[in-house]
């Protein structure tokens, strides 16, 4: 490989923490991003969309101008390209059976786009790849034995006996999934140190725009590709590693007899999405409670003594958790800052979320203890109590 990566000689230099890590706890030591070569500015969207589709109907344009004003998108990375639809125009038919080309695509675009990830955050970690002693790798966006975690552990170069956990299909709430299966590990094993990394692209949801089918321009407006990694470890080397956040307490809640809410269902023609317009709604009414039983284990009350790390799933569902809550506007920043660069990556986006948390936690009187919060197919909630060093 031309890039460098992890062997320890990086010019990552060690910095001491505000506040000492709890001995024993899973802590974040290093972060990466990586996304695919084009850049898709919000207001050339639909313009392209509806010539990659050859949609000439002026209701839907209308529709998607409108979506695309309201998602506060300004922003996006996309897998998808002139080359691409030029060697498959079937991606743009209605109807016809694709999901083998998708594939095609989007498999090896995902471990791409992991790798690159993996290998910013390793050089900013400073260890050696030999050192990582578990992957764990998360996507909804590719399928094949064996999967990308093995792929993507031999472009490394980790050790053959590192230790790897897939998670497929969780949707926008794989990042946090993640991060606490990562938790689980380090705390069980001392001395481990886990790569995490999340890699998604839109390819298996292109298609042309159809009045059955909603939801797809929703999808068009809002959806972004790329991927992120996270190095994680309890107990961190003092003047080696820089922890900046200990993952203190995690808790995953399904609501019951609300597994129709967000539906995907893979077919054909790639996947299609179904959402309930009572999602926001759904959210809203248990995420109080679901806070609650977070901020109880460190004795916390008060939701604006908190940083806040949510998954920008959508402006609507941000909307309500700062009015329901009553947070402070500034609360949701990063997520929102999230959201306007990168579009909604699934399960990636809580750690762009997170990379933006680093930096505004420096600030002096930066709070000490915060949420990160995803929600997704289940409808599922995810939660991790989280301590700033």
């Amino acid at each position: 490989m031309s890039e460098t990566i992890g062997n320890g000689a990086s010019k990552h230099h060690a910095t001491l923490t505000r506040r000492a890590p709890t001995p024993g706890k899973a802590t974040i030591l290093a972060t990466g991003k990586a996304f695919p070569s084009t850049l898709v500015p919000q207001e050339c969207l639909v313009e392209g969309y509806m010539r990659d589709t050859k949609c000439d109907d002026a209701s839907i344009k209308e529709k998607l101008e409108r979506l695309c004003k309201t998602t506060t998108v300004k922003t996006r990375y996309t897998v998808m390209s002139k080359e691409i639809l030029e060697k498959y125009p079937e991606l743009a038919t209605e109807g016809s059976p694709t999901i083998k080309q998708r594939l095609e695509i989007a498999n090896p675009a995902v471990v791409e786009m992991a790798l690159k990830a993996s290998i910013a955050c390793i050089n900013e970690w400073g260890g050696s790849v030999k050192d990582i002693t578990h992957v764990v790798y998360v996507s909804s966006s590719e399928i094949r034995l064996p999967g990308g975690d093995l792929y993507l552990a031999s472009q490394l170069g980790l050790r053959n006996d590192v230790g790897r956990v897939m998670l497929y299909f969780l949707g926008c709430y794989g990042g946090v999934t993640g991060l606490r299966v990562a938790k689980d590990i380090a705390e069980n094993n001392p001395g481990s140190r886990i790569l995490l990394t999340t890699s998604e692209t839109t390819i298996l949801g292109f298609r042309p725009p159809n009045k059955a089918r909603p939801y797809d321009l929703v999808g068009a407006a809002l959806f972004g590709d790329g991927a992120a990694a996270v190095i994680i470890g309890a107990d961190p080397v003092i003047g080696k590693e820089s922890p900046f956040m200990e993952l203190s307490y995690a808790v995953q809640q399904f609501l019951p007899g609300t597994q129709n809410v967000i539906d995907g269902r893979l077919s054909e023609e790639g996947i299609n999405f179904k959402l309930g317009r009572d999602l926001p709604q759904k959210i809203e009414d248990n995420i109080e409670e679901f806070c609650r039983k977070l901020m109880s284990k460190a004795g916390l009350t008060e939701f604006n003594d908190l940083f806040w790390a949510v998954h920008p799933g959508g402006p609507a569902i941000l909307n309500r958790l700062e009015s329901n809550l009553k947070l402070n506007t500034e609360k949701l920043e990063c997520s929102r800052r999230a959201l306007i660069n990168y579009g909604n990556v699934s399960s990636n986006t809580i750690v762009y979320v997170l990379e933006y948390m680093k930096e505004e936690l420096k600030r002096e009187g930066g709070e000490e203890w915060g949420l990160a919060l995803a929600f997704g197919p289940g409808i599922t909630f995810e939660g991790i109590l989280l301590r700033s060093l």
